[in-house]
């Protein structure tokens, strides 16, 4: 079988490397001449894709910008990004320009299934029009189906393999046509009614997160003024065997799932004349957790006799998750903004992260002499309990330093 990719980033090329491992052959094709030559070359630009994996099978993988590749192709997965406006509306600009695409090369009997996470709705009122701009009718000349991703980046417990694949087809012959595809590289298939309940699924699963986190930092915030250990609390209350889900409180999210998705779900809400209001102050609570953390370097500070202005803070860690270089709506770039724009004197140490262009910042290994470290993401495999060490102060706003239990260290 042969499947066509469109949109090679995080989500595209980890499913175009998983089909290629099975023995399928991949055509794939981004809008980023630079990204396709690079993978050409065997180079991969994906930290979960390690470039001898990628490797490892180039010889069943092509990677062009041009589309035209595409129409002889089996099946076509468009993986493409989903962003948010200024105003936190959908862009869809990428996806309907990718279907636009598509309908010009469109061929009978081909499979079109989107994984780029969207709103309910977006499969049959915005995709079917355009493709059916080829003359071809959905569900009938070709297949479609709604099929979202799941990826969790740096995580290796689950994979596109062994992580059950959501498939929601127009009819239930273009679900079918999805799972023999998916059946090839998936262990588990979670076959749906219609492409809107896969779509509604993936968000719930991202909302879901979203509202949880957004509660455990409010309490977080309350805890703190109350003088109470959030951290005790949370170990406490995740003693309950039932009716419990631990959620760890933080700088704020990041990544390219929680602090954008759910936005998708209150923007479409609107036109049913409903105003989500858990998920927007989950989403306004979660995006005032930067200042939070800001008072409390302000407050960390001033109990060594020290303004922000020209202190030496060291932030460690600056990637939105533990082990990965991901640096999209990272929480710690609005942290350096806030303390930059009050004069402090920043620096970083990410050894996932080689420079910050936007500030003028490289990694900085540890060992300068500072005033203030900032754990804001704790990266495996560094040693948080040397940075207790050697530095006067620490702000730890994800729990690593709890089991030392030294009183320089502030916990969030």
């Amino acid at each position: 079988m042969s499947i066509g990719i469109v949109g090679l980033g995080y989500v595209g090329l980890p499913l175009a490397v998983a089909f290629a491992e099975a023995g399928e052959d991949v055509v794939g094709v981004d809008v980023d001449g630079s990204r396709v030559i690079g993978l050409r070359e065997g180079r991969s630009h994906v930290e979960d894709i390690p470039s001898e994996r990628l490797q490892a099978v180039i010889e069943r993988m092509s990677f062009s910008t041009h589309a035209a590749h595409l129409e002889h192709t089996e099946a076509i997965l468009v993986c493409v990004p989903t962003p948010l406006n200024r105003n936190r509306e959908p862009d869809l600009g990428p996806l309907l320009g990718a279907a636009q695409t598509l309908a010009g090369l469109l061929s009978r009997g081909q499979l079109v299934v989107l994984e780029s996470t969207t709103f309910p709705g977006t499969t049959r009122d915005h995709l079917v029009p355009l493709l059916e701009e080829s003359g071809l009718v959905a569900g009938e000349d070709f297949a479609l189906a709604f099929s979202p991703e799941r990826v969790d980046p740096g995580r290796t417990d689950y994979t596109i393999q062994n992580t059950p694949k959501i498939v929601g087809g127009l009819t239930p012959a273009c679900t079918q046509r999805a799972l023999d595809v998916y059946g090839r590289v998936c262990e588990s298939l979670v076959p749906v009614s219609a492409p809107e309940v896969a779509e509604l699924a993936k968000l719930l699963e991202n909302i879901f997160r979203s509202v949880n986190i957004a509660l455990v930092n409010e309490l977080a915030i309350l805890a703190d003024r109350m003088g109470i250990d959030i951290w005790e609390v949370v170990d406490a209350a995740s003693t309950k065997p039932f009716g419990f889900m631990r959620f760890e409180p933080g700088p704020g999210m990041g990544g390219h799932c929680l602090p954008v998705d759910p936005f998708y779900l209150t923007w479409k809400a609107r036109e049913y004349d409903l105003v989500t209001e858990f998920i927007e102050l989950a989403g306004k609570v979660n995006k005032h957790m930067p200042y939070f953390c800001l008072e409390k370097i302000e407050r960390a500070l001033n109990e060594a006799g020290k303004p922000v202005n020209a202190s030496r803070i060291l932030m460690v860690g600056v990637s939105y998750k533990a082990g990965v270089g991901d640096l999209r709506e990272a929480p710690a770039l609005k942290i350096i903004e806030l303390l930059r724009a009050r004069g402090g004197d920043v620096s970083y140490h990410d050894p996932h992260i080689a420079e910050l262009p936007q500030f003028g910042l490289r990694h900085t290994e540890l060992g300068a002499e500072i005033d203030l470290a900032v754990i804001v993401t704790a990266h495996p495999g560094v040693d948080h309990g040397t940075i207790v060490e050697r530095s006067p102060a620490v702000l730890d706003l994800r729990g690593a330093t709890r089991a030392l239990r030294d009183a320089k260290v502030t916990q969030l």
